[in-house]
């Protein structure tokens, strides 16, 4: 496709496509042989523990590893469905942060209400922080939410599973490396909109709620860049270059991506998305997003585990990893 778009994600308008909050108290865990039979109630407070999963336990290495992401796309996914306000997406975080504390990592959870078309919806932004020798940091993002359906089951291994497994194993070869920047991981809340079809305002609640209460605290001009990933696990992947990202920031990734054999993957075709990063962009944050429109599977009761691959999540894995060297290079130099 070499037309411009805007995120139509191929069906209609972007494509982030509830209510009654009662407070609870889960005991569940993703993976648990439970069946999710409470999945799509909303919640406002939970307290959720969840067994320790094999990526806990297994011999580290310093390289990114395909097969643990794919662990962690396979928790997710074991949750069901993870629409914003939800007991499933509270297990699902749960389980994020247990992954990242794990590891040492700082992590912060960002409550929030979120005014939407259905109701005020509860949500919440997960921040971790692996400290660099300079307290300026890079972030690397993924939504963590997934659309809420009322007529199919929908767990998004693809969308909302897949950039969030990638994300998780990041932090844990971050965590072994030597970071001239300190690397902010965020995991948004609310990306996808509330109503069936694509509206400003009623999408990207998370990542609108953190650049707001990062600029009102001061905190926003430190953070240098922004990395997002949506949609990487596509068993045939194929990125276009997005117009609204950053032009050197793009560069990288595909000059990357091309360094490690990965050229075909990496088209240099053009598309437009509306996504998380754009609220970054709007307040001057250089920022691209790493996204695959080109899934049939996308919003549909196929995006499962069978329609994404470990393989897919170990390329992007490895740009990524390989790109933050020369960003870094690049902003220590001054651009």
């Amino acid at each position: 496709m070499n037309t411009l778009k805007t995120k139509q994600r191929l069906l209609g308008s972007r494509c982030l496509e509830s209510a009654f909050f009662l407070p609870v108290v889960v005991l569940l865990a993703c993976g648990s042989t439970q069946p999710n039979t409470d999945l799509e109630n909303p919640l406002e407070t939970t307290t959720i523990k969840t067994k320790p999963s094999f990526v806990q336990r297994t011999t580290a290495s310093k390289n990114f590893d395909g097969s643990r992401a794919w662990e962690h796309l396979r928790q997710q996914v074991s949750c069901g469905p993870r629409p914003a306000g939800s007991v499933a997406l509270a297990v699902c975080r749960n389980y994020i942060v247990q992954q990242l504390r794990s590891l040492g990592i700082l992590v912060e959870e960002q409550p929030f209400t979120a005014t939407t078309p259905i109701g005020p919806i509860p949500m919440v932004n997960v921040i971790a922080k692996i400290q660099g020798s300079k307290n300026d940091r890079l972030g690397i993002a993924s939504h963590y939410d997934t659309k809420r359906f009322n007529n199919f089951r929908f767990v998004g291994a693809n969308d909302g599973g897949s950039s969030v497994a990638v994300l998780l194993e990041l932090a844990r070869v971050l965590t072994e490396r030597q970071n001239p920047y300190t690397i902010e991981l965020l995991f948004f809340d609310g990306e996808e909109s509330t109503l069936p079809q694509w509206r400003d305002p009623d999408n990207t609640y998370g990542s609108r709620y953190y650049v707001q209460s990062s600029q009102k605290q001061g905190s926003l001009t430190s953070l240098r860049t922004l990395i997002l990933l949506d949609l990487v696990g596509d068993k045939n992947l194929s990125f276009r270059r997005e117009a609204n990202s950053t032009r050197w920031l793009t560069e990288v990734i595909w000059s990357t991506a091309k360094q490690l054999g990965y050229q075909a993957y990496f088209l240099n075709e053009v598309m437009a998305v509306e996504d998380d990063h754009i609220p970054f962009l709007r307040y001057g944050i250089p920022a691209v997003n790493i996204v695959d429109l080109d899934y049939n599977a996308w919003h549909t009761p196929a995006d499962t585990l069978e329609a994404v691959s470990e393989r897919s999540l170990q390329i992007v894995g490895e740009v990524v990893l390989k790109a933050l060297g020369e960003i870094e290079q690049r902003l220590a130099s001054g651009l």
